[in-house]
């Protein structure tokens, strides 16, 4: 043996330059859609490459046994219902009872470090299931690639760049709400921003940046911060500085951030928002005595629509997959007033 890999499907369709649905229709004879000249190139693609089908996994995907996959790349368990994800798997249950689907939760990890995998010894664990939602922040996109190149149906709640596939997700609209935000204060009166920025490199979180930048360049707000500039944290130098300075209002891109601000500001004597507004751009909860103005992810709703964009899928492969984006809510709260400097 050589060691390399079996040819999978992907490789027949990139070799015979036709679409892998145009593939598994050949393979499993319904032929009476494919021009002739297509079957026989997808043929002598698979003479070439030596591809033999996978009949266990091709059997099982065309019976369909109504059966969802949930896939979490982090542990949602033992404290699911305080876990960032709960409200996601609500949705995902709720909306599979309705359209008549089970769901199972695929959890182990099968990894010494602990992480949660989709292919164990070469083998997709998911293929129990006519298809899968997948979340969470440490995704595997060498994964994900794989997937989508197997011909796997799934969608993915967030939004994730993987060169050479075209990943189907659900999208919170980071952008439109940062703007958002941006255009309460501008509509407030403030002129002069700060941005609070996370030493964290994510699509979500370069969404966020890409709507917060955008609305502040077509409003012709001045925001001179070092979290603009693209440098990350909060230190006491730009504190004092941001005491000393114009800024009336600063956005923050998480609750962590936002109160080490407020403390950082009380110990200086000021207050919020008399005398600076701070909004941010995550959902904070309530706080007490500090219920933050910010965006709110609408979780459950979007459970519900990554279970129907699944089911599109699942019920009409041949549709190239899709991504949506999901708008996200601004909270009014008690930390956003007009400028009083």
């Amino acid at each position: 043996m050589n060691g390399r890999p079996a040819p999978r499907q992907s490789d027949v369709a990139r070799l015979a330059g036709v679409s892998q649905s145009a593939v598994s229709r050949v393979i499993s004879g319904e032929v009476d859609r494919i021009p002739p000249e297509t079957r026989q190139r997808v043929l002598d693609a698979v003479k070439e490459l030596g591809y033999v089908p996978n009949a266990a996994a091709r059997n099982l995907r065309n019976k369909r046994n109504r059966l969802l996959g949930v896939h979490t790349f982090e542990a949602v368990f033992p404290h699911a219902r305080e876990n960032f994800y709960f409200d996601f798997l609500l949705g995902i249950e709720e909306r599979a009872e309705e359209v008549g689907y089970d769901l199972v939760l695929f959890t182990s990890t099968g990894t010494s470090d602990g992480r949660r995998r989709i292919y164990r010894d070469g083998t997709n664990r998911l293929n129990l299931a006519d298809g899968s939602v997948l979340l969470g922040v440490a995704t595997d996109r060498e994964e994900l690639a794989r997937l989508w190149h197997d011909g796997y149906l799934f969608v993915h709640i967030g939004r994730r760049e993987v060169p050479g596939a075209e990943i189907p997700c659900i999208v919170p609209d980071y952008q439109s709400a940062a703007a958002r935000i941006v255009e309460s204060l501008a509509d407030r009166g403030h002129r002069h921003l700060a941005y609070l920025r996370e030493g964290i490199e994510q699509e979500s979180y370069a969404d966020r940046r890409t709507g917060y930048r955008a609305a502040v360049e077509r409003l012709g707000l001045q925001d001179r911060s070092p979290g603009y500039r693209g440098e990350p944290w909060l230190t006491e130098e730009w504190l004092d500085e941001l005491v000393r300075g114009p800024e009336t209002a600063v956005v923050a891109e998480s609750v962590r951030l936002a109160e080490d601000l407020r403390r950082g500001l009380a110990e200086r004597g000021l207050e919020i928002p008399q005398d600076l507004s701070i909004a941010v751009l995550e959902g904070s909860g309530d706080e007490p005595g500090h219920r933050w103005d910010c965006l709110v992810i609408p979780r459950r709703q979007i459970g519900r629509i990554a279970i129907d964009a699944l089911v599109a899928r699942v019920e009409n492969p041949d549709e190239p997959p899709t991504s949506q984006l999901v708008a996200c809510d601004l909270v009014a709260g008690e930390t956003v007033a007009a400028p009083r400097r």
